[in-house]
């Protein structure tokens, strides 16, 4: 299992309810793991956070629109439910393991680096209220940026790529070892998108995955890991 420092901050639940994403924030539909058949039940629509980070997601939002005024946020996955989680980190170990030409059941060695890669990216499952999944606070959002119609801009990789092209600075790294000038300006345009997303979500409150390009916290151990924090404010919401 993956190490996530993070787990050990105690909590003290500030005991905000679950509130809907207001029409200011841009909802990426339809969302992608329901559509997958994720059990989020009747009533677990995941486009739901804290009143706090919705709050502070509203701040990000302004920072943005100051900076690029035909940009804004758009929220790809918000909370989610620990069969949710369950049923997610599964489908990403076997389709990667189907990308790289494995069979998904059968046990072994590749299929363990697959799992490992994996667990770098999908926190378990785990039941424990003192060490929950981010998104299960309702504290955690993936979001990227789009236009001001919604459509998405390209940020170098998908929301949930598995690898070290999901890494906030891959970009930056990659633009310095390029020889090809088209793909030295892709790559720094990537980098420069990805940079403008953790700034102005860092400036509203928010702390960055450190895996990933598309995840932010704001509330729960991961961001009191990363801001210096003793405690979180927000644990599992059933």
């Amino acid at each position: 299992m993956v190490s996530r420092p993070w787990t050990a901050i105690p909590i003290r639940d500030a005991g905000e309810p679950l509130e809907p994403l207001p029409e200011a924030l841009w909802r990426l539909e339809p969302h992608p793991y329901a559509a997958l058949g994720a059990p989020y039940g009747d009533s677990g629509s995941p486009f739901r956070l804290r009143s706090g980070v919705i709050r502070q997601l509203l701040q990000a939002q302004e920072l943005l629109r100051r900076e690029q005024p035909a940009w804004r946020l758009a929220i790809f996955d918000a909370w989610r439910p620990l069969t949710v989680q369950a049923f997610m980190v599964e489908h990403s170990i076997a389709s990667t393991c189907r990308e790289r030409g494995l069979d998904p059941a059968v046990a072994g060695a590749a299929r363990d680096a697959v799992v490992a890669e994996v667990g770098r990216f999908w926190a378990p499952p785990n039941p424990d209220p003192a060490a929950p999944p981010p998104h299960s606070t309702g504290a955690a959002v993936d979001l990227t940026l789009a236009t001001g119609a919604g459509e998405p801009l390209e940020m170098g990789s998908a929301i949930d790529a598995i690898g070290a092209v999901s890494e906030p600075d891959h970009f930056l790294h990659e633009a310095a070892r390029c020889t090809d000038l088209r793909e030295q300006d892709l790559c720094r345009r990537w980098h420069a998108r990805r940079t403008l997303l953790r700034r102005v979500m860092e400036q509203a409150g928010f702390a960055q995955h450190p895996n990933e390009w598309w995840h932010f916290s704001w509330g729960d151990q991961l961001w009191a890991w990363r801001s210096g924090r003793s405690t979180a404010r927000y644990g599992r919401v059933s």
